[in-house]
């Protein structure tokens, strides 16, 4: 049948009008698209940003689940800042305790010279690293404050302070914590590494382990903080170079010497970690044999060597302690602060190894390693003696210690 001249215009007008409809379509979702890209893109832009000290209380959420908060609220919360309030001070800022309009307590960290070389950075670096990392046993940022010349950073108050503390504390005469509790502190804190290093993507090395930056919540359960001195690290990178950072009686010597720190770098920090709770001794307390001077880790190991475990064990604990378990945690200390990184056990196999699997095929492969007579046995580990008359600055050594609740 052959069409009217009319019939095929109407059909091809109709083409034509579909056509232009699904063309103009595709350009409006595609005009949205690109507004919606610019929009998030100038957001995420205005991230840090300039908060005038007298605005009121603006309750966005930036960063994901990050508030901003006025510096006006955070000085009020902190009565001006009083000295009374202080919770700790590290080489980056103070730490205080606030009481926010919404009956809430916090740790307010007030960083120091923001503007100084590091400063500014530094604020990002603990901005962008502790929003990255969210696991149960990580400090979680709440949020932050920037203005002209202050950066502040808001965090969870931890009602028990900090390992540190708690260390030398009692309830009712009895040690606040036990056996026990230790134990459940280095497991914790040991999920907290084993999330930097294996499971958050970019992998993140918290360079400062210690038993004051590891808090602990109203459970008393392990909360890891200070994430000041964490370097992002990408998976495909072995290590990363930087100005050595930490606290002597802490450091591998591989970061002493070189600068050089990896996950390995932590590791070591968890096995001194681990000395301290099972001394109840800081890093670089002296011994309690009256001539003796050196290292927690060198008398730890040296009764480890003469198998007097309960020479070591902390004398305010008593008798109240698993022998069994005391023997296995100073077997990982030791592993862990092996000389070479490459022999220290990788945060995963740590948990396993505190859990009581494969401590015994790991302890005695170690003890067919030689250590080179290059090194010196003093090395293994770091002397006091090694530190007793230098300068921290010398070596841009930042040391915190928590005096309170954080």
């Amino acid at each position: 049948m052959t069409l009217r001249p009319q019939q095929s215009m109407s059909r091809s007008h109709r083409i034509a009008i579909i056509c232009g409809a699904t063309v103009g379509s595709v350009a409006f979702v595609a005009i949205m698209v690109g507004m919606l890209l610019w929009w998030r893109h100038r957001r995420n832009q205005q991230i840090f940003f300039d908060v005038n000290a007298t605005d009121q209380y603006d309750p966005e959420v930036c960063l994901g689940h990050l508030k901003k908060y006025t510096f006006k609220e955070l000085r009020a919360s902190t009565n001006n800042f009083n000295s009374k309030n202080i919770l700790g001070e590290g080489g980056y800022g103070i730490v205080y305790k606030g009481f926010l309009r919404d009956g809430s307590i916090v740790a307010v960290k007030r960083l120091k010279d923001y503007n100084a070389v590091g400063g500014e950075v530094q604020f990002q670096t603990e901005v962008e690293v502790i929003s990255l990392a969210v696991h149960r046993n990580l400090l979680r940022l709440i949020g932050f404050c920037t203005t002209e010349c202050e950066r502040l950073l808001v965090y969870p108050y931890m009602p028990n302070g900090s390992v540190a503390s708690q260390l030398r504390e009692h309830i009712n005469g009895k040690p606040a914590l036990d056996w026990s509790r230790r134990k459940m502190i280095a497991l914790g804190t040991a999920r907290g590494l084993l999330y930097l290093h294996e499971q958050c993507d970019p992998k993140i090395i918290h360079r400062d382990v210690k038993a004051s930056n590891v808090l602990l919540d109203e459970y008393f359960e392990a909360i890891v903080g200070d994430f000041g001195l964490a370097k992002l690290l990408d998976h495909q990178e072995t290590h990363v170079t930087t100005a050595v950072r930490g606290t002597v009686g802490h450091i591998a010597p591989e970061y002493l010497s070189t600068g050089q720190s990896s996950e390995k770098t932590d590791v070591f920090g968890f096995g001194v970690l681990l000395v301290e709770l099972i001394t109840g001794q800081k890093a670089l307390d002296f011994g309690r044999l009256a001539n003796q001077k050196g290292g927690v880790l060198d008398l730890v190991k040296k009764l480890h060597q003469e198998k007097q475990l309960n020479m070591m064990v902390d004398k305010d604990l008593g008798s109240n302690y698993d022998r069994v378990e005391l023997e296995e945690m100073v077997q990982v200390a030791l592993l862990c602060t092996q000389y070479y990184p490459s022999h220290r056990p990788r945060m995963s196999e740590v948990i396993r190894m505190l859990e009581g699997d494969g401590l015994a095929e790991k302890w005695e492969a170690s003890q067919n390693v030689d250590t080179p007579k290059s090194v010196s046995s003093e090395l293994l580990p770091l002397k006091f003696t090694d530190f007793a008359g230098a300068d921290e600055s010398s070596v841009g050594l930042e040391a915190m210690e928590l005096s309170g609740p954080r």
